[in-house]
C-alpha cells in the first residue's frame, strides 16, 4: 500500500502509514489514530523550545540505572548489544525530560489535590477495580546491610551475608506499603529493598493467589493513583483540544 501525507500539523507531516500503524498497534479506529497523531505533533511543537541541560540528562540516566540495579557503563553495554547507540539513548531521555517539564507546567498545575472524601467516593464507584490476591507466595531475601542486599539483586548470587526462605503471606492485614510493592512486582521479579529496622528485605514474587476486595485503607494509594491518572488524561485532552483550535492543521486526505 502506497504511503502518502494525510495531515500536516504545524508544518509536521502525518503519513497514512503512521495512521495504519497506530490503528494496528493500539487497536483504535481511524479517527482515534488521527487524533492521537495530531496530539503527538502538537506536543512536539509545544516542547521544541524547552531547554534541558546535560547535567539533568546525566542525573536521569544515573537514576534509571540505579532503579534497574545497573551501573551506567553496564547500561551502555546492554544498549549497544540491543543496537541502540548512546547518543540516540541520550536524545530519547532529553525528549522524555522535555515532555515531563511541559507536563508539569501545563497539565499537573491545573489538577487539584483530591480530598479523602473524593477518593472514598471514587473508590465506592469503582470497587470492582480494586481487588487483591488473598495470599502471595514469595522468597524472602534479607541482609543486615542494604549494600549486601543490593549486591545480591544485581548478581543474583547468594552469599553468607544474605539469607533466604520461602514464605506464603496473607494479604489481609498486611502493611499497605509492602502490599503495594508486592502487587506492583511481576511474578518472577523482585521488590525493591525494604528497610525492616534491623535488616533489609527484598521479596521475589512467585505467585499471587486467589482474589478479594481491598479495603479503602489498603487501596487508598492505588485509588489516588487511578484518580490522578484519569484527571491527568482529561486535563491533557482538554489542553490539546484548545491548542488544536489555534494550531495550523491541514487535513489532506
Amino acid at each position: 500500500m502506497l504511503d502518502a501525507i494525510a495531515i500536516i500539523v504545524e508544518g509536521e507531516p502525518i503519513t497514512t502509514a503512521e495512521i495504519r500503524a497506530i490503528k494496528t498497534q493500539m487497536g483504535v479506529s481511524d479517527k482515534q489514530a488521527r487524533e492521537m497523531l495530531i496530539q503527538d505533533r502538537l506536543q512536539k511543537s509545544a516542547i521544541k523550545d524547552i531547554e534541558i541541560d546535560e547535567k539533568r540528562i546525566d542525573e536521569k540516566i544515573t537514576s534509571i540505572a540505579k532503579q534497574n540495579n545497573l551501573t551506567v557503563p553496564k547500561m551502555q553495554k546492554i544498549l549497544k548489544q540491543q543496537g541502540t547507540s548512546w547518543t540516540k539513548y541520550r536524545k530519547s531521555i532529553r525528549e522524555a525530560l522535555k515532555k515531563e517539564k511541559f507536563f508539569q507546567k501545563n497539565i499537573l498545575a491545573s489538577i487539584p489535590t483530591p480530598t479523602e472524601e473524593e477518593l472514598k467516593r471514587y473508590y465506592n464507584n469503582h470497587k470492582e477495580d480494586f481487588v487483591a490476591p488473598s495470599s502471595v507466595s514469595l522468597i524472602e531475601y534479607s541482609a543486615k546491610t542494604e549494600a549486601a542486599l543490593k549486591n545480591f539483586l544485581t548478581t543474583k548470587k547468594l552469599t553468607s551475608s544474605v539469607h533466604s526462605k520461602k514464605v506464603t503471606k496473607k494479604t489481609k492485614g498486611m502493611n499497605s506499603a509492602l502490599l503495594g510493592s508486592i502487587l506492583q512486582t511481576q511474578d518472577g521479579s523482585y521488590t525493591r529493598p525494604l528497610n525492616a529496622g534491623d535488616r533489609y528485605i527484598s521479596y521475589k514474587v512467585l505467585s499471587k493467589n486467589g482474589q478479594g476486595a481491598m479495603p479503602f485503607e489498603a487501596a487508598q494509594g492505588a485509588v489516588g493513583a487511578r484518580w490522578k491518572q484519569e484527571q491527568e488524561n482529561k486535563a491533557m485532552k482538554d489542553y490539546f483540544q484548545k491548542l488544536k483550535t489555534n494550531a495550523d492543521v491541514q487535513v489532506i486526505r
